[in-house]
């Protein structure tokens, strides 16, 4: 009887060693998995092996906070279930092979603080709604096919230092709130095809910027970079 015991306590303790995020969560990784070919994966998930145990995520507390799988060989589209990670702080998917549209279910992700998908084909716009990502502090889209213009929501969010939509299809007017963000550093947007950037950058330099002019970041562009550039080293 004492052996049952010791049996059945040692078993339920494995059970919460290994106990890990929960259902929904995992269900939302293993959807990621299988609609980005996880199959062939650069750096490919045993599902069999406990999550945390999985290339590039992050667990804290029983929550997955963080996706990072760069270079990886992702091919396919985003899933709309990744909002239910709603404790995510860092998705970063940047040079893949992703295609389709950026989900607007990420704007559901409410913890985010980097979200990251340079250098993929992700075609469509920017979904407005990424404007509620309230502690969101950086914003990768560099090297993509997306259209539209800038949503002026992302003029809203108080903490965001880095705007990179580097060499996509955008059009529009850069909106003017960007040029008096309080923690702007870092705003990327050359290769685009915007309208009126001498407007947007007179803004920029009238409103106190807290860009860093001493680096190379660009500000505005059609097609190419029409202010702040590093002086020559030589």
């Amino acid at each position: 009887m004492k052996n049952i015991q010791l049996t059945i306590v040692f078993s339920l303790l494995s059970i919460s060693l290994f106990a890990q995020i929960s259902t929904t969560e995992k269900q939302a990784l293993q959807d990621l998995y299988t609609s980005t070919n996880g199959q062939q994966w650069n750096n490919s998930w045993d599902l069999n092996q406990p999550v945390d145990q999985w290339e590039g995520i992050t667990i804290k507390d029983d929550k997955v906070i963080s996706i990072s799988l760069m270079f990886n060989n992702m091919e396919g589209e985003l899933p709309n279930s990744l909002n239910k990670l709603k404790y995510l702080e860092m998705l970063e998917l940047s040079f893949n092979k992703l295609e389709g549209s950026i989900p607007t279910e990420l704007g559901d992700l409410k913890k985010l603080k980097v979200l990251a998908f340079n250098g993929n084909n992700l075609t469509g716009t920017i979904p407005s709604n990424i404007g509620d990502l309230s502690d969101l502090t950086q914003l990768h889209l560099s090297s993509n096919q997306l259209t539209g213009e800038i949503p002026q929501s992302i003029a809203n969010l108080e903490y965001l230092e880095v705007l990179n939509v580097f060499d996509n299809e955008l059009t529009g007017k850069i909106t003017s709130q960007l040029a008096s963000s309080r923690n702007l550093k870092q705003l990327l947007v050359a290769e685009n095809n915007f309208a009126d950037t001498k407007e947007f950058s007179k803004s920029l330099l009238s409103n106190g910027t807290r860009l860093d002019f001493t680096n190379p970041y660009v500000v505005s562009g059609n097609k190419g970079i029409i202010a702040i550039e590093t002086e020559d080293e030589n």
